[in-house]
């Protein structure tokens, strides 16, 4: 009888058909087990103020269920933490041309690239290391990365 106004009410609340009938649902459930607990003065009044009272607990939950779930479509596009299996592999494969490259150098000047571009040392701080000059560590930096620039064209890039 009142079923109309009352659903009324809660689609003007919620804003969607479907989610005025979920809320008109629970709604009932909840009469229902109130109308045998207690006795009610106004039952239309208090109806409305049940079924109100649900749509903005319901705007509230959905409210805040959007902002803690995803769309499962977002998920579609996160890359995997790992990385992508091709990308492993290009990148193993960059790195044994560069080790191939840096291969081909004296076993001093391999050690100063590293130094310098792996470890973060000064030129400064491996010559001190090494017991050379600076003129010296600055030029086997030079030939490794003049090595590796020989061999660029075959790093895939990323």
């Amino acid at each position: 009888m009142h079923r109309i106004p009352l659903r009324r009410a809660v689609l003007s609340i919620v804003g969607k058909p479907e989610q005025a009938d979920d809320v008109m649902q629970d709604a009932y459930v909840k009469l229902i087990g109130a109308a045998t607990a207690m006795v009610i003065k106004q039952p239309l009044g208090y109806c409305f103020q049940v079924v109100r009272n649900m749509a903005l607990d319901h705007c509230r939950r959905s409210s805040l269920e959007a902002g803690l779930f995803a769309q499962e479509e977002e998920g579609h596009h996160v890359p995997a933490a790992l990385g992508a299996p091709e990308q492993k592999a290009i990148s193993r494969q960059n790195l044994a041309i560069v080790d191939q490259a840096l291969g081909t150098l004296p076993e001093r000047t391999r050690k100063v690239f590293e130094m310098y571009h792996v470890s973060g040392l000064t030129q400064r701080d491996i010559a001190q290391n090494l017991g050379v000059s600076i003129g010296l560590v600055n030029g086997m930096i030079r030939d490794a990365t003049n090595a590796l620039m020989g061999c660029r064209h075959l790093l895939a890039t990323e």
